[in-house]
């Protein structure tokens, strides 16, 4: 099928996010009434990441499209906006946010993050089969299906997405060898649930302090981080330079170089002499996957340098140009959303509905009985929903000097990912059964 976009044109398709994110940004600061009251109600950050779905629901753009030749043959074409956001200018924002970042302030946030963020974990896992259960008391075909083409095959794909990554997603697929034919439906449950979560998320950040209230959450730990972080940046404000900009860019793609060079030589060491990363079935193969040691080492590298001189350029706006970077990928992540697709495969879409559901009402209930912020809240459920590329984005649309937590988090949830879902997935295998 050919389903090609307007523009193909990568260069075209990031001037579009370009001309959004500035849209946005233009619309968000006027002193227009109009305005002002539009994003009294709807965040700047979800405008950010709507447009861009928008233009992808419209056919203007797209992730990925087919074309078909005049001979039959079939092509699968992929932008890469999202990839060199993801793998460049992620990496890069990570370096400059974390490098006025005070750790010993991160740590005081206490343990309440880690409770959220295997709350999210134990959300997924739970909500799996529960989802199953009670999608094949109304449909059972729809959760059905024998062998290779059994639907919990397929949902653990979903899983390994949800609680690590792209490599435990793939981890998943091998492990338990669900229809490749079939394959493109559970990444479309994957996407499209996962970004409805991610705009309900935007949408709630710009209600934060109500939602806290809801919840009676001590938010003193996070306010005493921003402030530190605050008062610091403004201790060293300066008027920033070409020297200071052309420096600060010069941190922050030597390391995401190094990150690059360092994760490729840890993922074909680990997968050249331990057969248990090489081997796409195993539970320990996520170790092997490049984006995980990138993420790793660039947040490692910033933690380093902020200890150094260094960390002085947050006063020429290291954390500003870090900002950036972060708006331009939530505007490729929102590409992703295609609103059309969901009618595709309505009752797939039901099953990942309803397992999110299950996901989020779990963190309600413990963060209500804990008491934690909402921003524990959402930065735990996106360390496993999203991962790395979508953790410290929610993360710093609180602050910029949390986005480290986004990232730690995640980096936490590739590792547990492939173990959490196998758990899941032998639990909806039951259900399927049952």
């Amino acid at each position: 099928m050919d389903n090609q976009p307007f523009f193909t044109n990568d260069t075209i398709v990031f001037g579009l996010l370009m001309l959004s994110l500035g849209f946005v940004f233009f619309t968000s600061t006027s002193n227009n009434a109009y305005w002002k009251k539009f994003y009294k109600y709807i965040p700047a950050l979800l405008m950010a990441y709507m447009l861009p779905g928008l233009l992808t629901t419209l056919g203007l753009i797209s992730p990925e499209w087919t074309s078909v030749s005049e001979s039959g043959k079939i092509t699968t074409h992929t932008s890469q906006v999202y990839y060199v956001a993801s793998r460049y200018l992620l990496p890069a924002s990570l370096v400059l946010l974390t490098l006025s970042i005070d750790l010993k302030a991160v740590f005081n946030l206490g343990p309440k993050a880690l409770i959220m963020f295997l709350t999210g974990t134990v959300g997924v896992i739970i909500g799996g089969p529960i989802a199953v259960l009670l999608i094949s008391i109304v449909s059972p075909e729809t959760v059905g299906g024998i062998g290779p083409d059994a639907v919990w095959r397929g949902l653990s794909t979903v899983a390994g997405s949800w609680i690590g990554g792209g490599a435990n997603q793939a981890a998943m697929l091998e492990i338990y060898g669900y229809n490749t034919e079939n394959y493109a439906s559970m990444v479309l449950v994957d996407i499209i649930v996962a970004e409805i979560w991610m705009a309900i998320l935007i949408l709630g950040i710009g209600k934060n302090e109500q939602i806290d209230k809801w919840l009676k959450a001590d938010t003193s730990a996070i306010e005493a981080l921003k402030i530190k972080v605050s008062t610091y940046a403004s201790k060293i404000e300066r008027n920033p330079g070409l020297s200071d900009h052309m420096i600060i860019l010069g941190i922050a793609f030597t390391v995401v170089g190094m990150a690059h060079y360092g994760a490729n030589s840890i993922s074909e060491f680990l997968k050249t002499n331990f057969e248990a990363v090489s081997d796409k079935s195993s539970a320990l193969s996520s170790f092997g996957s490049q984006f995980f040691w990138m993420v790793t080492i660039a947040t490692a590298i910033g933690i380093v340098l902020s200890f150094t001189r260094f960390r002085k350029y947050e006063g020429a706006g290291a954390s500003k140009i870090g900002s950036v970077f972060i708006w331009v990928l939530v505007a490729t992540i929102g590409m992703k959303m295609d609103l059309t697709k969901i009618a595709d495969n309505p009752g797939l879409i039901v099953v990942g509905l309803v397992w999110m559901t299950i996901h989020v009402g779990l963190l309600i209930l413990v963060a209500k009985l804990i008491k934690a912020p909402y921003f524990f809240l959402a930065v735990g459920s996106k360390a496993n929903i999203g991962g790395a590329a979508s953790a410290p984005v929610v993360a710093a649309a609180f602050h910029p000097s949390l986005a480290t937590v986004g990232v730690l988090l995640a980096v936490f949830g590739y590792v547990v990912g492939t173990y959490g879902a196998m758990i899941c997935t032998e639990l909806m295998k039951v259900a399927a059964a049952g």
